[in-house]
């Protein structure tokens, strides 16, 4: 793959059992809800998926059964390179991007330790690069456990190998992004933003898209804003102001709440999580999440209804 759309893409959950194993048959369900939201992709095997809580051969596991069930028109990618030496990150990234992922996307704080330059970052990147040929990859801003950002010159390295198509921005930061996209202007390499307030201002500024956790709560909403801001401003701005907005959903026990928002849509997914004890989702923020999907639910779905007519009716 030379390229992955634009769009939205949900930071996918991993569904799990009341004994806490992947609940793979709680699987499809979810798979089907990000594809009628009008996710572009699935990016599987990150931190909303628990992956520093999955052994090797479960997220393996998980990222082959997305791929078979993702259907035509979805594409995936995944992470999961967790491992503390980089000669078995390299092993984690082959097994994983055997599955048939679209590309591989790199952990970046995992290449280099919180006080090493980027030169050194930069020589595990080389490595990995020879040692697994033929995969496109991608980079992941993954706060945990520490945020290592991308300068623009270290991501117009990457840009120019001709082997990154994907950057996943947690900067929370306009000017940051601004810059980033100045250094992959005119390569292959696309970058989406992980902070719903800045979205719009990414796009304006030559983003591709949105790849954060409230796509697990109104993948509709990211998609709609994602496909018609440049056509029609006006919506444009009323769609960042909700996305803005409900994101304030993030600051509750994520992902506990997520789950417990896709079970209130009628999903058969459980609250059980490995990275958070479901009770701290307290009773107060329940009655949030709760009167937050009343207001909000009916000027999503709105919202999502003129960009599916502005669209002909394709998400």
């Amino acid at each position: 793959m030379n390229t992955i759309p634009d769009g939205a893409w949900p930071t996918m959950l991993t569904p799990y059992t009341d004994t806490f194993n992947v609940d793979y048959d709680a699987l499809p369900s979810l798979v089907e809800w990000y594809r009628a939201g009008g996710a572009s992709g699935l990016f599987a095997v990150c931190q909303s998926s628990e992956m520093f809580f999955l052994s090797l051969e479960e997220r393996v596991a998980l990222a082959t059964a997305t791929v078979k069930l993702r259907g035509k028109g979805l594409a995936v990618i995944a992470s999961g390179n967790t491992a503390d030496r980089l000669d078995a990150q390299i092993e984690e990234i082959k097994r994983i991007a055997s599955t048939g992922i679209d590309a591989f996307v790199l952990i970046a704080n995992r290449l280099a330790a919180p006080d090493e330059p980027e030169g050194v970052w930069l020589k595990s990147a080389e490595r990995i690069l020879r040692e697994v040929p033929g995969i496109p990859f991608g980079i992941y801003e993954c706060p945990y456990p520490y945020k290592r950002l991308m300068s623009p010159e270290l991501l117009g390295w990457c840009a120019s190998t001709g082997r990154f198509l994907f950057l996943k921005d947690t900067s929370c930061d306009a000017a940051q992004i601004e810059a980033k996209l100045d250094a992959l202007r005119g390569t292959g390499m696309k970058l989406y933003n992980a902070h719903s307030p800045t979205l719009l201002a990414s796009l304006r500024a030559g983003g591709s898209g949105y790849s954060g956790v409230m796509a697990n709560f109104y993948p509709g909403l990211y998609a709609a804003l994602c496909s018609c801001w440049k056509e029609d401003p006006a919506f444009a701005e009323r769609a960042q102001s909700l996305v803005g907005t409900v994101a304030l959903l993030e600051r509750q026990a994520y992902p506990v709440n997520a789950k417990a928002f896709l079970a209130a849509e009628g999903l058969p997914i459980r609250r059980s999580c490995r990275s958070r004890d479901a009770h701290d989702f307290t009773p107060a923020q329940e009655l949030e999440l709760a009167q937050a999907r009343a207001v909000f639910g009916p000027i999503v779905a709105s919202l999502e209804s003129e960009a599916l007519a502005r669209n002909g009716g394709r998400r």
